[in-house]
């Protein structure tokens, strides 16, 4: 479902720093209703692929797939029907004064779908939300509500893949493992394909079947999450992202579960 091949990404920096590579040759193959994680420190570039594998981001080198069809910095609406990201903050991402419905019908109404109002209510109970938050605003929910309504928002152009940036790092983490129960749940009933990029080695072990691990804008590892919850890895560097992840062992994985 999504092919990256020497997938590079720079940034113009000051005279002095000169360009930026952010991302340098990253290459992946993710299957169809697969669910993918990438890993490591804040600045390593994870975030980076994810804006340019949704076309958020132009300036990029390599091959990108999504589907076998090629894709260019500038993407067909189709695309984007097909492709959604559901963004780290849940208190940005939602326009303050545009309320539950709006959000929600607006992706709806630029892709010209019929049946806006009942996709809306179908939605929003996918998310487990009642119907009646369609006439809420974004301050008249907590967090998790929030990021529930982002994920609906992402869901009602019936996408098949979904770039997930931290989903739940900006919530408290007693919400953390509701919202990524509901993501797990949704991927089995909607066959969905997710590439999600985390520093938390415990959210990754639940929702990934293999992970890469990311340092300096390279991937430097890639193993299937089992041998991440026995704790065994090759590189140095990944040795210590999990001495260093707090609370981690390799026994109690589960635990966000």
């Amino acid at each position: 479902m999504i092919e990256l091949d020497a997938l590079s990404v720079s940034f113009r920096g000051g005279r002095a720093a000169g360009d930026v590579h952010a991302v340098r040759d990253v290459s992946l193959r993710i299957a169809a209703g697969e669910s993918y994680g990438i890993v490591g420190e804040s600045g390593s570039g994870k975030s980076t692929v994810l804006r340019a594998l949704s076309g958020l981001n132009r300036n990029w080198r390599g091959v990108m797939k999504i589907d076998g069809v090629p894709q260019l910095p500038v993407r067909p609406r189709a695309f984007h029907k097909s492709v959604q990201m559901v963004f780290q903050d849940p208190y940005g991402s939602l326009h303050p004064r545009h309320t539950v419905h709006r959000i929600l019908a607006e992706p709806a109404a630029i892709h010209k779908l019929d049946g806006i109002d009942r996709r809306v209510e179908r939605v929003l109970q996918s998310v487990g939300l009642p119907a009646a938050f369609r006439y809420r605003f974004p301050h008249q929910l907590s967090g998790g509500q929030r990021q529930r309504v982002a994920i609906a928002r992402a869901l009602i152009l019936e996408p098949r893949v979904l770039l997930l940036d931290e989903p739940t790092s900006a919530l408290d983490v007693s919400v953390q493992a509701e919202i990524l129960n509901l993501l797990t749940a949704l991927r089995a009933e909607l066959n969905l394909t997710y590439l999600l990029v985390s520093h938390n080695l415990a959210v990754v072990a639940h929702m990934c079947d293999r992970i890469a691990v990311m340092q300096s804008g390279k991937f430097i590892e890639e193993m299937p999450v089992a041998q991440l919850r026995a704790g065994h890895s090759v590189e140095p560097y990944t040795t210590e992202l999990l001495r260093a992840a707090q609370g981690y062992a390799p026994t109690t994985m589960e635990a966000v579960t």
